[in-house]
């Protein structure tokens, strides 16, 4: 294990008092970066017209840019995270609707399995990273090991801590290679998650979606925020900056889910 060492983002710490600057260091950089979810307007919204005619012209961009990264030999990596019921499963839906098939992948990460836990938690999405030429969406990811894993007590301390720099660089590496990297979260209200979660119970179709244990999240929302907010400052970089997206409307939020990975995949051309 090497020794703990300064980065660019604070410290990486290997005893009680290093992490007590650790977290003073966080609180420091949260406050200058500010608390981005409460800045969200979430009035935002699209009317029918407007979302249908921002979808036509969006996959058609959409489907330009997988052919012209295809030629070009470029790796995108489309990284979506959110509440649980934000709309994730949805705005990948219409990026994958226009799409031909041989050019991208979708990846769901749930829990580890028993041969995942063998390795280093990156390994399982290391190894299932585009190749060049290919789009491939995660529906979760790494940063689980800052979220759901710090919240719920899965990692030490010690571990999501670290796991802040080895995310940087892990991506940082994929950057050099060449590989866009396009990260969304998608940000909902509680009265707006409830009001889903309620839906969907009542839905046949979609009530397999909800689980105890999103409920029992419902309880700790104020630690998932921090764990959120850290993880924006932390992990937010030139080269693969997160974007935060209102998603009380899911047609505003489809609508900019798309024009994000279009114009990041047509800047890399």
């Amino acid at each position: 294990m090497p020794r703990p060492r300064k980065t660019g983002n604070g410290l990486v710490h290997g005893n009680v008092g290093a992490a007590r600057g650790d977290r003073a260091a966080a609180a420091r950089l949260i406050g200058a970066t500010g608390n981005r979810l409460s800045s969200l307007n979430m009035s935002q919204k699209f009317s029918a017209a407007d979302y249908k005619a921002h979808m036509v012209d969006l996959q058609v961009r959409l489907l330009k840019a997988e052919y012209e990264i295809f030629h070009q030999q470029v790796p995108v990596l489309c990284i979506m995270e959110g509440w649980d019921a934000a709309g994730k499963g949805g705005a990948i839906k219409r990026i994958a609707a226009p799409l031909d098939p041989r050019g991208f992948s979708v990846v769901s990460f749930a829990a580890p399995r028993d041969e995942e836990k063998a390795h280093h938690y990156l390994w399982r999405f290391w190894r299932n990273l585009p190749r060049a030429g290919h789009l491939t969406i995660f529906d979760r990811s790494y940063y689980g090991r800052v979220l759901v894993e710090r919240v719920e007590g899965f990692a030490r301390e010690s571990e999501w801590r670290r796991a802040y720099q080895e995310i940087c660089e892990f991506e940082g590496h994929q950057l050099s290679f060449g590989m866009v990297i396009v990260k969304f979260w998608l940000h909902i209200t509680p009265n707006e998650q409830l009001k889903r979660f309620r839906a969907r119970e009542l839905d046949p179709y979609r009530s397999y979606k909800l689980t105890e244990e999103d409920w029992r999240n419902r309880q700790k929302w104020d630690a998932y925020t921090a764990a959120a907010e850290e993880m924006f400052a932390r992990t937010s970089s030139t080269g693969a900056p997160w974007t935060l997206i209102p998603a009380n409307d899911k047609c505003f939020a489809r609508v900019v889910v798309l024009r994000t990975l279009v114009e990041s995949m047509e800047r890399a051309l």
